[in-house]
């Protein structure tokens, strides 16, 4: 069995490999002016490296670590926007890294992995990932991703102005996004932007039943798949970080073979 090279995990279309040459285009011109500081986390310098490559030619600012020590130490000196972890790193799972990352920081997390079952998936997203890509895959779809993540970020950290007096408020949850605050009780909840969009848009239709597959297009903007856990996983989290009971949440329910409501 032959094995496999780092720049095996990588998918170039004809459009990716002009990027790599000199005089290479700008993969989207309209947002070429996005500021942000990225860390790529990945133990084979060559796929790091590339990586790099395409986002510092967007005009990001990326850092690149080869372990989990060397990124947290990245991640407490440097301010960071989003961060691109490998799961395989030598001295540390990807997701035990992503799990400390939450800890203290909540910019948004992309878990890179040659896994593609769905438990991998799961766990990524339950320990505090925003998404993942499973390698192989084509750098272009990861830069996309990226910026994806990052206009989501921004917009809920000020850099965007959103419309005022968007609140809402009833029994004892206040949701404003305005400001990207949520208080259940008079107690912050900590939420990333993947579950304050789910909140948000479940409180918005409170009272109707919202499909999983309407929660997965609206928020994160892709087509919805077959058997995604993705929806359910978020779910739970925020179920937990309402301190809600799972068989009688008040807030969030679960309408079986329907979807999820707020009443």
């Amino acid at each position: 069995m032959a094995l496999l090279k780092p720049y095996d995990f990588l998918i170039f279309s004809q459009e990716a490999l002009t990027c790599l040459r000199p005089g290479g285009y700008n993969i989207r011109e309209e947002v070429r002016d996005m500021e942000a500081n990225i860390l790529v986390v990945d133990d084979e310098p060559e796929i790091a490296d590339l990586v790099g490559v395409y986002l510092k030619s967007e005009g990001f600012t990326v850092f690149t670590c080869g372990t989990a020590a060397e990124a947290l130490a990245c991640v407490r000196a440097q301010s960071l926007d989003l961060a691109v972890l490998d799961v395989m790193l030598p001295d540390m799972s990807g997701f035990v890294l992503c799990g400390e990352i939450r800890k203290e920081y909540h910019f948004p997390v992309i878990m890179l992995t040659a896994k593609g079952s769905d438990m991998d998936k799961i766990t990524g997203l339950t320990i505090g990932a925003d998404d993942y890509i499973t390698k192989p895959f084509n750098p272009l779809e990861l830069v996309a991703r990226v910026k994806a993540q990052l206009r989501r970020y921004t917009r809920y950290n000020g850099t965007e102005k959103p419309p005022t007096g968007d609140v809402i408020d009833f029994n004892g949850l206040v949701i404003n996004r305005s400001t990207h605050e949520c208080t259940l009780y008079d107690q912050e909840l900590n939420l990333t932007p993947i579950e304050f969009d789910i909140l948000w848009m479940l409180c918005e239709n409170r009272g109707q039943v919202i499909s999983a597959e309407r929660l997965f297009e609206t928020v994160w903007g892709e087509k919805y798949l077959d058997r995604n856990n993705t929806v359910m996983v978020h779910i739970r989290r925020l179920r937990e970080k309402m301190g809600e009971p799972s068989r009688d949440p008040r807030f969030i329910k679960t309408v079986w073979g329907v979807g999820y409501k707020i009443d």
